[in-house]
């Protein structure tokens, strides 16, 4: 194949900002955030071939805020998504910021692993930055089939009944 016609690999760059919080209970939570946020646009994405992604570990404090200020809900939440404002080809998808205290919290409740729960939210966050999100039951449905194809490839397990699933398109 001639060097015009090589296909370059994708890029996509992870960009992991410890904004607050403790986050040192996994000892390589970026290639764990990296890995589960490649997956991600991969899987979620039409071909992108160039994506920037900023990814912060914060706490319920900031995220609270940031809920309220945004989207007029006063308490935290596990992850904020912020798109870039482009469409879904735009290189630069947007911003995630997850609240530590609310993560390691339902990570107790539903008896998942950390590391696990917090794959399971990034993959949800990018999701939400390429578009994807939940309002209706059919749209639920759609993001939910994605969420655990790319989850069972990353080896964790279905956020939604508990079990590994297996026979996943490839």
């Amino acid at each position: 194949m001639p060097p015009s016609e090589k296909v370059s690999a994708p890029v996509f760059e992870i960009e992991i900002v410890e904004d607050d919080g403790d986050w040192s209970r996994v000892s390589n939570l970026d290639g764990v955030i990296e890995d589960a946020a490649r997956a991600a646009i991969l899987a979620g994405s039409d071909g992108l071939q160039t994506a920037f992604v900023t990814i912060a570990l914060s706490s319920d404090a900031i995220v609270a805020d940031l809920n309220e200020r945004f989207r007029g809900k006063a308490k935290p939440t596990n992850v904020l998504s912020f798109p870039a404002g482009g469409d879904a080809s735009d290189a630069q998808l947007g911003d995630i910021i997850m609240a530590l205290e609310t993560v390691e919290r339902e990570a107790l409740e539903q008896g998942v692993p950390f590391e696990h729960h917090v794959q399971h939210l990034v993959v949800h966050g990018v999701l939400h930055l390429l578009g994807y999100d939940h309002e209706t039951t059919a749209d639920a449905e759609r993001m939910e089939t994605i969420e655990i194809e790319i989850l069972s490839k990353l080896g964790v397990a279905n956020p939604y009944t508990g079990a590994l699933e297996t026979g996943t398109n490839e």
